[in-house]
């Protein structure tokens, strides 16, 4: 497979653009990154299954340097609730392995893929009608963080996403403000990322026929230009997030939600 620049033009658009979302949203952009991936590897003679996979776990793997480079920007802002990330760290961690290790080289995702769709769109629905949660309703202990910490790592490896389009909801659901939401999913994105990398190197190293310039389930180019452009950008998503109204990026964040529910509709219908 030869590098050739019009592909090199296209991953750098395609890391700019993720990359200012990750900042702007707190999501490592990876639903954005799938389809075009897929297609792209697709468009150069790779089966479709295979695509698909490397497109998931090439998309996971930019997050680790995105998420760095967006966390920098939003701890300036001293936004990040850093409790929030130690207490979730460990279920993330648990539950991504679990995924990338044994899961997602057996699932084919249909009913992964509608349940989504479901989930995503009453997330959205919930943030876009700016329902307040119960006034009483706290942050759980560590049980309680350890198991939405390993949903959210578990999850999020499945379809290559940083677990914004999780964890974003489910701390303003326990009265986080948003801001702090999103900052603290920016970092929860590098455990999130590392463990399910780590996962799809060791699972991807049985696999034939892969394409040039791959390790495991990575396309190197892909991470490479991606992960470039898209440090360029996370700095300048956060502080965008900063300056606009609470309510105003809620509505944002949920419309990024509906696109992700309906592609992952579209995608358990096709299959």
């Amino acid at each position: 497979m030869i590098i050739e620049p019009l592909l090199l033009a296209e991953l750098a658009v395609l890391g700019l653009c993720t990359g200012f979302l990750a900042g702007l949203l707190g999501i490592g952009g990876g639903m954005i990154m799938v389809p075009f991936l897929t297609y792209m590897l697709g468009s150069r003679g790779v089966g479709p299954d295979l695509a698909v996979k490397m497109a998931i776990a090439t998309s996971m793997a930019t997050i680790i340097f995105t998420s760095i480079s967006s966390v920098r920007a939003h701890q300036k802002k001293k936004a990040v609730r850093w409790d929030l990330v130690k207490g979730l760290a460990p279920g993330i961690v648990l539950g991504s392995l679990i995924g990338s290790l044994g899961i997602f080289a057996f699932a084919k995702g249909t009913y992964l893929a509608l349940f989504f769709a479901l989930f995503v769109s009453f997330s959205a629905t919930q943030m876009f009608l700016d329902k307040k949660p119960a006034p009483s309703r706290q942050v759980p202990e560590f049980k309680g963080l350890l198991g939405a910490g390993g949903l959210i790592g578990l999850l999020s490896g499945l379809v290559g996403a940083g677990g914004g389009f999780i964890s974003v909801p489910f701390m303003t659901w326990c009265n986080v403000a948003i801001h702090n939401a999103v900052a603290t999913s920016a970092a929860l994105g590098f455990p999130i990322a590392l463990a399910n990398v780590a996962g799809y190197i060791v699972s991807g190293q049985s696999i034939q026929n892969l394409p040039d310039y791959s390790f495991g389930y990575l396309w190197l180019p892909a991470l490479v230009v991606i992960a470039s452009c898209s440090v360029l950008m996370a700095p300048l998503g956060a502080a965008t997030a900063h300056k606009l109204p609470v309510k105003q990026l809620k509505r944002v964040f949920a419309s990024v939600l509906y696109l992700l529910a309906a592609y992952m509709l579209y995608k358990g219908l096709a299959d």
